[in-house]
């Protein structure tokens, strides 16, 4: 066998000549000499998992991260046995197994392209200190290979040339390349010759990615413990493999309710009572929309979780419900850390129970945070987790908070070197007993899923709502997030964009940052400027320390409010748009931001812009980033793009210059769009919609468009109570139509939509809705063609002079 002679010295193993194959209904093994086992199993046509073991014996397969839920099954798989290889067959892939040294390569099974292929492959490293191995990979890195995704990293899209960690690290005011951070999503789309495949390294473990920072030519990932076990998913279209990625992984259980997409408003911290009051009426004095009201730790009594400080909140119930009359839902902290106090019952009741994480000798894991020493939960056990969900209800139910926010559960720890629990804290692993060292990066993960299962259980008949700061791979089934600590930088405006793109190509939309900056004090510019950013990020939250000023939209004087509300009421009037993009991310996986990469790879400019994005599938969004601009350079895409201010059309595949003084930014609607949208409300039900704005812009050719609509909130839509509209548009020269087709149960309080059509190239001489020639003085044009119709029409017939 022929190996690297610098990794050999460097205490590097690997696998010998295949000597045994065998073949289990969709899983293949291959046993070499060494005891090396390759199990390879065909989870559908474009996805393989390839997981190795050195020891010619499998540890129990158990993932945090796959649901039970994902897609499984495949049209072909056939074998052949070759000379040198073994040939797997799929309808999608060709994968050839080398019999001397277990390199896999992977071919386009329609043309027979190269799409991954092993560099030295699988190998591994012996770790004396911790037993069990160092497990590596290397790939070869194709010319001109891109690489995407990883979650949250604070740097370019494209990964090409640096390298990564991931283990998740409480990160307070973290910089442009700062690594770690707070989530560890060990997945990455790669791409070149116009193809896209993604890589799930599923362990959590530390582990580590060089996307040919080392070698030029060579991609690797590695992780300090548990198995070489990895999925290859094969698009080519970018958007397939995320949204494989993302059914391999968990889509949302649930819709979020509609309350949840708007403006948020967070501060660390709003009391007493009289402060809360005071900023809410505020709210709707300035009429500024808003739907959500958070309390930060300081809400509690001594910082314990699950407690009231009657000083500042004397009567919360009645407070949230009167909150609550006047439209805005609270949201409530919690953190990981329990105080160590013998008279506090939630503390009592998990010490009794043996609830909380041990060190390896036996004694309770202690840590400093927010309230002093604490114990904390051991989230993978199964019952801490039901024990956990418990505890809700009296917040929930009872006092009537709508939503939770999970914070320090990275988890973090205070005055220790490594701000998080020690290495040798031991944790149950639904039954998988392990150290902290493959348990660490899925803590959080754990703690938000035990979360959610509280809510959903005492926020019915309602939708539970939770948002996380720590995440593995999967845990965008039970909760939101936001991007951590940032600061009240111009950078981290940037940064703040790159992450919501990335998190939402790593499988996990439902994010946002710190509208402004949680540390330092932003001017009114940059506030405005991050408004503008936030309205298209589903996760809309301002949030600050108090360390550092007020960051409230009336702060920063008239004109900014004026500005920061008119942005906020175009996220408001685009509320039944974003949900509709919702309902595509829970159903099939699609991403709700599109980097201008997922939405055109064989543009090879794209693999290289971070600025500019698709908001769903019709709105191209691009931030100003910098002070005192009146405008900027951006790149449009392919296409032809309305601008959504003046109705100019601008033709794609460039770059040009976009004006965009503080009271605008950049934004463009797609050729042949219908876009959804609702009036002007201060929050979510305040107004009974009685009819729907299409916003149409006119395309000579074929376009479609959805509208999802239901109750807003509640279970009814999984029942099919729901509606889903497709419109078609076909435009000719001299003609318009419009069709509508309709699926699902539910109906609409509305009973019209109110049709603006941009850029009618002709002037309309006969309209016929339903095959029913419809007077024209029921039409008023200024530019914009507006008319109102019927909701359940089947066809709109434009027909010019």
């Amino acid at each position: 066998m022929i190996v690297n002679t610098e990794l050999e010295s460097k205490g590097n193993l690997f696998p010998s000549k295949i000597i045994d194959f065998k073949k289990d209904v969709d899983t293949l093994y291959f046993t070499t000499e060494n005891d090396v086992i390759l199990q390879l199993t065909v989870v559908r046509d474009s996805v393989l998992r390839f997981r190795y073991t050195t020891t010619g014996k499998f540890e129990n397969d158990f993932s945090y991260a796959i649901t039970k839920y994902a897609n499984r099954g495949y049209n072909k798989l056939e074998i052949e046995d070759l000379s040198t290889h073994y040939k797997i067959l799929t309808s999608k892939l060709i994968c050839h197994i080398d019999k001397e040294t277990l390199k896999v390569q992977l071919f386009d099974a329609t043309d027979g392209l190269a799409i991954n292929q092993d560099e030295i492959g699988f190998h591994w490293e012996e770790s004396y200190e911790h037993g069990g191995d160092i497990v590596k990979m290397s790939k070869t890195s194709n010319d001109g290979e891109s690489y995407f995704g990883l979650g949250d990293k604070p740097n370019h899209l494209n990964l090409k040339g640096k390298r990564y960690e991931n283990w998740v690290t409480d990160s307070y005011a973290y910089g442009k390349d700062t690594d770690p951070i707070y989530k560890a999503i060990p997945f990455y789309t790669g791409l070149h010759h116009g193809r896209a495949y993604g890589i799930f390294f599923d362990n959590s473990f530390r582990s580590f990615f060089d996307f040919a920072h080392e070698r030029r030519n060579v991609t690797s990932f590695w992780a300090q413990g548990g198995e070489m076990n990895y999925y290859f998913i094969y698009g080519p279209e970018m958007t397939e493999v995320v949204e494989s990625y993302t059914d391999l992984t968990g889509k949302p259980h649930l819709l979020p309710p509609l309350w949840a997409l708007g403006f948020h408003q967070c501060k660390w911290s709003y009391y007493p009572e009289s402060k809360v009051k005071d900023i809410t009426a505020t709210f709707r004095k300035l009429k500024i929309p808003c739907d959500a009201i958070y309390l930060d730790i300081d809400y509690m009594e001594g910082f314990r979780c699950f407690t009231w400080n009657k000083d500042y909140f004397p009567d919360p119930k009645r407070m949230v419900k009167e909150l609550a009359d006047d439209g805005f839902k609270t949201v409530v902290i919690i953190d990981p850390g329990i105080k160590i106090d013998k008279e506090y019952s939630v503390f009592k009741e998990a010490l009794d129970k043996d609830y909380f994480c041990k060190r390896a000798d036996g004694p309770y894991m202690k840590g400093k945070v927010w309230p002093g020493e604490c114990y904390f939960p051991d989230f993978t056990k199964p019952e801490v987790r039901d024990w956990w969900s418990g505890l809700f209800k009296e917040l929930i139910e009872d006092i009537g908070v709508k939503g939770v926010w999970n914070d320090m559960n990275e988890p973090a720890v205070m005055e220790v070197p490594n701000k998080t629990f020690p290495d040798d804290v031991r944790h149950d692993y639904d039954g998988n007993p392990c150290s902290h060292r493959k348990a660490h990066n899925i803590y959080g993960m754990q703690m938000a899923r035990a979360t959610y299962q509280g809510l959903k259980k005492f926020s019915y008949p309602k939708r539970p709502f939770v948002i996380t700061r720590s995440a593995y791979s999967g845990t965008q089934r039970y909760t939101s997030t936001w991007t951590g600590d940032n600061v009240a930088t111009w950078e981290h405006l940037w940064i703040a964009n790159v992450q919501a793109q990335r998190m939402a190509m790593s499988g996990f939309s439902f994010a946002g940052s710190d509208i402004g900056g949680f540390a330092e004090q932003p001017q009114g510019e940059l506030f405005t400027r991050w408004i503008q950013l936030g309205i298209f990020h589903p996760f809309f939250r301002v949030h600050s320390s108090g360390d550092h000023g007020d960051q409230e939209p009336w702060t920063f004087g008239t004109d900014v409010t004026d500005v920061v509300r008119k942005f906020i009421e175009i996220r408001y009037e685009l509320l039944p748009y974003l949900y509709t993009a919702f309902w595509h991310y829970v159903e099939q996986g699609t991403p709700l931001l599109k980097s201008l990469v997922l939405y055109d790879q064989e543009d090879v400019h794209t693999h290289y812009r971070t600025d500019e994005f698709i908001f769903g599938n019709q709105i191209l969004a691009c931030p100003v980033l910098e002070p005192n601009a009146k405008g900027r350079r951006m790149y449009i895409p392919k296409g032809n793009w309305y601008d959504f201010w003046t109705d100019e059309i601008v033709k794609g595949g460039k770059e040009m210059w976009v004006d965009a003084d503080i009271d605008s930014m950049p934004i463009f609607v797609k050729e042949g769009a219908i876009i959804p949208k609702y009036p002007k409300q201060q929050y979510v039900g305040e107004k009974v919609i009685e009819s729907v704005i299409l916003d149409t812009y006119f395309k000579e050719g074929k376009e479609r468009s959805q509208l999802f609509d239901d109750a807003h909130d509640g279970y009814d839509y999984t029942k099919g109570r729901y509606s889903y509209r497709t419109f078609k548009l076909l435009g000719k020269s001299n003609e318009l139509i419009i069709q509508q087709h309709k699926e699902g149960k539910f109906n609409a309080d509305y009973k019209t939509f109110e049709l603006r059509i941009h850029g009618l190239p002709f002037e309309i001489k006969e309209i016929q809705l339903d095959n029913v020639i419809i007077p024209l003085d029921h039409v008023h044009t200024n530019g914009i063609s507006i008319m109102t119709i019927d909701k359940e029409f089947s066809e709109l017939h434009l027909i010019g002079k």
